[in-house]
């Protein structure tokens, strides 16, 4: 029987709570404050709290993570109910998510994350949820980068959040195996977080029967998801069901015995969730929490190799525009040879290297950071959200990592426009190709040993950059928990390629066989279906 001090504040939160639905049990959203993109454009994610936090209280945070569909809303507030203490006899169902984090379709709006802070005045612990609905869905990479940049965000800003006590993957108890997009969620969230974190990743079935979930775990076991472990090395895993809210009368329940069973049904389903929720909180009380700083770096060093890298692509294509102007200029010197050796002037025809700024394609990005002194992307695409340039994750103490000075970033813009090279036919002389090197030619140096030499500088540039895009690749290996992440094997190709230019065998050889690996795992996926 629940006790009458239990009633008493089950009543008071009833009274400040909005009814949802009338019924058995009846479905109350609790009274939150919200704070977000809304308020503030400069945050990534909104914030939804219940109560005032208690800064001397133990508080715990946990990140909740599975596809769409999976049953994470319900599992939130499980655990709010949990914590208010409600049970099954008193026919009454609390929720803290509301109608954005309800929505499953591929169409859903919610893009960011949502932190919801739990702090009840009884509660020996205050509890926050990071959630990230949408994660995995139709939108791919592009939002699920979003969503990875959103907790870099909350890391950095007042709320505090620089340390994980649980990774919880959200997986429907009933599977048989792991979806290839169920597949890619993990991945992405494993290469989100430093290696130390794979301890506190634990399993969260959902809509489980209460037996043991034996083909979802082999599932997880199968696809190498990387989490806790208990004495016998086996997963750590939590079983809940979803049925908590299910209403006990409904009016088709018209026999007896189906009434019955059905009472029965979400009788277990309490008591499944329950004992789960409580088993997940005597976890969180043994387990040290995480750091998010090595997440920080895992993240500042993706977005900086994914920015050098799409600067490195700008710069060899104009390297090699370069070269091939270069040529042009020498044939015509060649051809000409008899006016060089004269000083007589000529004309000839090259195609001309220049940059022009076009809009983007707003399918990979609704804004460029873009550097005013080089002429350069800076980031692009994956720049979205911030408004102060100083905060873009390609700058490091108000300085740029990515563009050829390394500019300080108020020599920076941001807006929905980029850097573009293109060529175009031009006639130009002899007389002013000497007017153009005048004053960088020393005695006894031609313009052709003049225009040789700016090409070999370029070259030792591109050779600097693809050095320090395989660098930072080799830095995410180091500190990254997935080390084969997407975004590594999606840029592969390309800095294999120029690895072998540049004469570096050693570490083209190095992605190779990281790409090898990722293909075995592949293989060996297919042939255990």
């Amino acid at each position: 029987m629940t006790s009458l001090n239990q009633e008493g504040k089950i009543a008071v939160i009833i009274k400040n709570s909005i009814l949802i639905k009338d019924g058995n049990p009846a479905r109350y959203r609790l009274q939150t404050k919200t704070d977000g993109p809304h308020m503030d454009q400069s945050k990534p994610y909104r914030k939804i709290t219940f109560g005032e936090r208690h800064k001397n209280e133990p508080h715990k945070i946990i990140l909740m993570v599975g596809e769409t569909g999976t049953g994470k809303t319900t599992l939130i507030n499980v655990m709010i109910n949990y914590m208010l203490g409600v049970k099954r006899e008193d026919k009454v169902w609390f929720e803290i998510t509301d109608d954005q984090s309800d929505q499953t379709s591929v169409h859903s709006q919610t893009s960011i994350i949502t932190v919801y802070g739990f702090y009840l005045q009884e509660s020996p612990i205050d509890l926050t949820i990071i959630d990230t609905p949408g994660y995995g869905d139709t939108r791919g990479v592009s939002l699920d980068k979003q969503i990875a940049m959103s907790l870099l965000c909350l890391s950095e800003s007042a709320e505090g959040i620089n340390e994980i006590d649980a990774v919880c993957l959200v997986i429907n108890a009933t599977q048989n195996r792991l979806s290839d997009r169920q597949k890619y969620i993990f991945d992405a969230v494993q290469s989100l977080f430093g290696k130390d974190t794979a301890e506190n990743i634990v399993l969260l079935f959902t809509h489980s029967d209460g037996a043991r979930p034996k083909n979802a775990l082999m599932a997880v076991q199968e696809a190498k998801v990387k989490c806790a472990v208990n004495d016998k090395k086996q997963p750590v895993y939590f079983r809940f069901n979803n049925c908590q809210s299910d209403a006990a009368d409904e009016e088709y329940d018209e026999d007896e015995e189906d009434k019955e069973r059905r009472e029965q049904r979400l009788n277990q389903s309490w008591e499944t969730s329950s004992k789960g929720t409580m088993q997940l909180f005597k976890f969180l009380d043994t387990i040290q929490p995480k750091s998010l700083q090595m997440t920080r770096e895992v993240l500042l060093k993706r977005e900086q190799l994914e920015a050098n890298i799409s600067n490195l692509k700008a710069r060899v294509q104009m390297t090699e525009l370069k070269q091939n102007e270069l040529k042009q200029t020498q044939e015509a010197l060649e051809k000409n040879k008899k006016d060089v050796k004269e000083n007589k002037n000529f004309e000839y025809e090259v195609e001309v290297v220049y940059k022009e700024k076009v809009g983007i394609d707003t399918s990979k990005a609704s804004k460029a950071t873009c550097c005013t002194v080089c002429k350069e992307n800076c980031h692009y695409p994956g720049c979205w959200w911030v408004i102060d340039l100083s905060w873009c994750e390609v700058m490091k103490k108000d300085y740029c990592t990515v563009c050829t000075k390394k500019c300080h970033y108020s020599k920076h813009i941001k807006e929905a426009k980029i850097y573009v090279t293109k060529t175009k036919t031009e006639k130009k002389t002899f007389e002013g190709l000497k007017k153009n090197y005048k004053d960088k030619i020393v005695a006894g140096v031609s313009v052709a040993k003049k225009l040789e030499e700016e090409l070999q500088e370029s070259e030792k540039e591109k050779v600097k950059l693809v050095n320090e895009a395989f660098h930072c690749v080799e830095t995410l290996q180091i500190i990254a928990l997935n080390t084969v992440s997407l975004f590594t094997l999606q840029h592969a190709d390309f800095l294999i390629e120029k690895l072998k230019e540049i004469n570096e065998p050693k570490k083209a050889k190095t992605l190779e066989d990281i790409k090898k690996s990722a293909a075995d795992g592949k293989k060996k996926e297919h042939w255990n279906r």
